[in-house]
This record gives structure tokens, C-alpha cells and sequence, in this order.
């Protein structure tokens, strides 16, 4: 849709132009810096940073109902820069001019509602937002669209030059980073550090394929991104972690697109997502808080995040009740399905501590939950979720896992609606598929199959001495019917076909 067809009260809302002051802010010290090189921790206190608007309060000036006008007319704009995340540029990047925008198609991801049997077997109704069908295919996209846009603008009207794009991965963030810096390609490289063994082949043809220097190391994610923090205060690197602040202002987008994809009445809704790093759910706290302060959403959702018992740091925070008495400690992980959360020290964790506590504040102690689920738990559901209609990852069988588990135990009410996290496409994943259907994991994932959920392929094979097309050979027609009539006939048996 073209400018001049949209109401002429709207015309001057939907083409954002840059505005606000923004600059990084220390959650522990409270001290700010500016934007105009890439910072990661505060100089003063090292605990990481998160992006301010200082000018925050100039979008108060215009209403709720106004705001929510102004989204959805930007939907429908054909402007390349305003169709993904950046149609909410004033929440996420409104000093950002928009041909610094780099959109490869992320966002706008659909929340595809389950059907009445997985509903049922969950005991509430669910969506799941398939972010797997971001052009990487997982939720990265979302943060990777924002940092390399920033990124971008610095190259472009900072002088900035030779960059080396840099981060650690348990498979979807090295997918992400490579792609976009490959989009870039002037004055952009792009290199990740990978755990040696620990990410699926289909993750590991992503980067590659991107063009990225790939290296492995020994170790678990936690090691890599040792490396990469050293790399990144001892080198001229630009960070493509969740420690960049700017990934998790595009990540904020997951929480902007549900509130639309509701109407903006998300009170009702549970927000299921699963923590690794705890990026991605710093990024959802932070981006429904902002809606709410804005008066775009009359009241927030509930948030339950959810972790694996291999990799549990942030459910054993949780545990205690007092606030007072909890202590962080870090975890030493164990092999899990759901690799991209499997993380024992996340580094955003002081983000999570400050927001939940917002949030918390807001909106009542039982608005912001962690859950611990088992892998067998994360198998099962992954499946169930896959045989009824969806494209969920292990994170997204995680989360679902989680929402059974908080339904049966009365954290949640039967009365809610829940929206599930699947940040990634469940073909990155199929190696597990593959070793739950043939019952092959290892034991330390603590994985037994269940008969009901496994599938194979059945072969149909010609008796000896029936021609067969094999090998590409040209059948006589006698001979091709013989072959069709014999091998119809064994499907239709196995299929308990009945004839007319």
C-alpha cells in the first residue's frame, strides 16, 4: 500500500523519521555511555548494557489507541525497512535512518493456534509463533536484523571499516550472524566459535554455507563464549552475542508482534519461552514492559520461562522464594536436545534479575514463573506438537513440555491462553528426530523412546525374479504393470486399503 492511499490523519505517523536520544545503560551502576562505538559491559562496574532512549518519554505524547493505529497501517507499507521489525522503529530503533535497515525477511512470524487434541492433551488453549521461519530459521534473526543494522549506519556514516563479526554459537546464532554479515558484504567478515561436537550438522552447513570462518573449539557453549568476550575486550571485534545490547532490542519484536497478533489484548496470555542465554527472554520483559508504559497494551501478560534440568540456572534462582536470599550460581551443564539453551552461566542474568523484578512489581510475583523440565519431557512434546500440525524445534517441544507441566501443577489457570516460543525451524533439529525414531541417544540425555511416537520407513521390495525400475531402468509395459499391480497392491495392504 502507497503513502498517499493510507487516511490522511495517518499519513504523517507511518514513515517513521529518526528521533530520540539513545545510549547505553548500566543495569548495575546506573551509569550511561554513548552509542557511537560498540560497547558490551560498562567500563566502570562490567556488568553488560542495555540500550536507553533518553527521549522516551516524547512517546507519550502520543496515545495508545494512536499507536496501535500507527503499527498496524505500517503493516501494510511495502517499504522494505518498515516490513520486518522495524515497523516498530520507535521502540527499537528510532535513531536508526532507514536506509541503514538491513531486512532479509525476519519477523512477522505467524502464531499458528493448535489444534483441539494437542490442546487438550496441554489442558489450555495454545498458540505456538513459529520462529522458525525467520530467513535463518530461528529467532537470532530478530537481534542479528538490529545489531547489523546498527552496525551498518556505523559503516556508513561513522567512518567505521573492516569489521569482524564475531560471536559464539550453539548452532542458530552463528546461522544468524553469518547470514546477515554476508548480506553486508563491504567492510564486513564474519567468524563463530562453535563447541566441537555439540551442534547439529544441519546448524553447522548454515555458517559454512554463509561463508563464515568457522572454528571449533573443546568445551560446551559456555567456553566459546569465554573465548569471545576475551576476543572482544582485547581485539577490534564487534560482539554478535546477546551481550550486544542491540540484539536484544530486535529481539523485543517477538513481544511487539504477539500484543498485535492479539489485538493488543494480551492480559489473558501466557508467554511461554525457553531460556538459554536469557536474551531472548530479557528482550520479551523488556519489550511487553514498554508496550505497557506506552498504554499500547492495557495490562501485561504472565511470562513463564522454562529450562531444562541439564541446564538449569536460572529455575534453581527461582526456587527461593526471598528475593533477599537467592544467589546466582552457575551450572555445570550435561548433554541436552534443546542445545541452544544449553547454558549454565547466561550472560544476561543481571537483565533478568532487574526485569523480573519490574515486571513482578507490575503486575503480581506469579507474572513472571521458571519451570524445569525433563529431556524425555522435551522429546515427547516436540513429537506431539510435530504430529499435530507444527514445525517445532526441541526449544519449542521445551516450552510445551513446560506449559503441561505449569497446567497440571495449577501454575497456570485453565482459563488462560498461552503462546509457545518455537525459535527454530524443527528441520535444524532432525539428528534427534532421527535418534529418538531409531533409539539411539546416548544414555547421559536420559531419553527412552515411547513406541507411539516413533516412525520409520517402511520398504516396499519386489520378490526376486519381478523387474523393478531400479538404477533409472526402462521397463516393457507388461513388465511395468506387473510391477505396479504387485507393489500397489503391497501398499494398499500395509495402508489397510479396502477396493471399490
Amino acid at each position: 500500500m502507497k503513502l498517499d492511499q493510507f487516511p490522511p490523519e495517518m499519513q504523517p505517523y507511518v514513515v517513521p523519521a529518526p528521533g530520540g536520544t539513545y545510549v547505553y545503560e548500566c543495569f548495575e551502576c546506573g551509569r550511561e555511555f554513548g552509542i557511537e562505538e560498540l560497547l558490551y559491559t560498562c567500563p566502570h562496574c562490567s556488568s553488560v548494557l542495555m540500550i536507553k532512549d533518553r527521549d522516551w518519554e516524547r512517546l507519550k505524547g502520543i496515545s495508545g489507541p494512536l499507536w496501535q493505529k500507527i503499527f498496524d497501517y505500517r503493516s501494510m507499507l511495502t517499504v522494505p525497512a518498515l516490513r520486518g521489525i522495524y515497523r516498530f522503529h520507535e521502540l527499537i530503533g528510532s535513531i536508526m535512518p532507514l536506509e541503514s535497515i538491513v531486512y532479509l525477511g525476519e519477523g512477522h512470524t505467524p502464531v499458528v493456534a493448535a489444534n483441539e487434541r494437542l490442546s487438550q492433551w496441554v489442558g489450555i488453549p495454545f498458540h505456538f509463533k513459529n520462529d522458525g521461519q525467520n530467513p535463518s530459521a530461528s529467532f537470532k534473526d530478530r537481534g542479528m536484523a538490529s545489531a547489523f543494522s546498527y552496525l551498518n549506519d556505523l559503516i556508513q556514516n561513522r567512518g567505521i571499516s573492516n569489521v569482524l563479526a564475531i560471536c559464539a554459537s550453539t548452532g542458530d546464532t552463528s546461522a544468524a550472524a553469518a547470514l546477515y554479515a554476508s548480506y553486508l558484504v563491504e567492510g564486513v567478515k564474519s567468524a563463530v566459535l562453535l563447541p566441537q561436537g555439540k551442534v547439529t550438522p544441519q546448524q553447522l552447513g548454515q555458517p559454512l554455507g554463509s561463508g563464515a570462518k568457522v572454528i571449533e573449539i573443546p568445551g560446551v557453549f559456555d567456553d566459546c563464549m569465554k573465548i569471545v568476550e576475551y576476543l572482544s575486550e582485547h581485539f577490534s571485534v564487534a560482539l554478535m552475542n546477546s551481550k550486544n545490547a542491540w540484539r536484544i532490542l530486535g529481539q523485543e519484536s517477538y513481544s511487539y508482534e504477539i500484543a498485535q497478533a492479539f489485538d493488543y489484548e494480551v492480559g489473558n496470555l501466557t508467554v511461554v519461552v525457553p531460556i538459554g542465554n536469557a536474551g531472548n527472554i530479557t528482550a520479551i520483559l523488556q519489550g511487553f514492559l514498554k508496550l505497557f508504559d506506552l498504554g499500547i497494551i492495557p495490562a501485561l501478560p504472565s511470562i513463564l520461562g522454562v529450562q531444562s534440568e541439564h541446564a538449569n540456572p536460572v529455575y534453581l534462582y527461582y526456587l527461593e522464594k526471598r528475593p533477599d536470599k537467592r544467589r546466582f550460581q552457575p551450572v555445570t551443564v550435561r548433554p541436552s536436545v534443546a542445545q541452544a539453551a544449553m547454558i549454565g552461566n547466561p550472560v544476561s542474568m543481571p537483565r533478568v534479575m532487574r526485569l523480573v523484578e519490574q515486571y513482578r512489581r507490575l503486575a503480581g510475583d506469579e507474572a513472571v514463573q521458571v519451570v524445569e523440565v525433563k529431556e524425555q519431557e522435551i522429546m515427547d512434546a516436540m513429537l506431539m506438537a510435530n504430529r499435530n500440525g507444527h514445525i517445532s524445534c526441541t526449544q519449542g517441544g521445551e516450552c510445551l513440555a513446560a506449559l503441561r507441566k505449569a497446567v497440571e501443577e495449577k501454575k497456570i489457570s485453565r482459563d488462560r491462553t498461552a503462546v509457545l516460543d518455537a525459535t527454530a525451524h524443527a528441520l535444524k533439529f532432525a539428528m534427534f528426530q532421527d535418534k529418538y525414531f531409531t533409539n539411539s541417544f546416548e544414555p547421559e540425555f536420559e531419553v527412552i523412546p515411547r513406541d507411539d511416537l516413533r516412525n520409520a520407513p517402511l520398504l516396499v521390495a519386489p520378490p526376486a525374479g519381478m523387474p523393478s525400475p531400479q538404477g533409472g531402468k526402462v521397463l516393457a509395459p507388461d513388465a511395468m504393470r506387473a510391477f505396479v499391480e504387485y507393489t500397489a497392491g503391497s501398499v494398499a495392504e500395509l495402508l489397510g486399503l479396502k477396493g471399490r
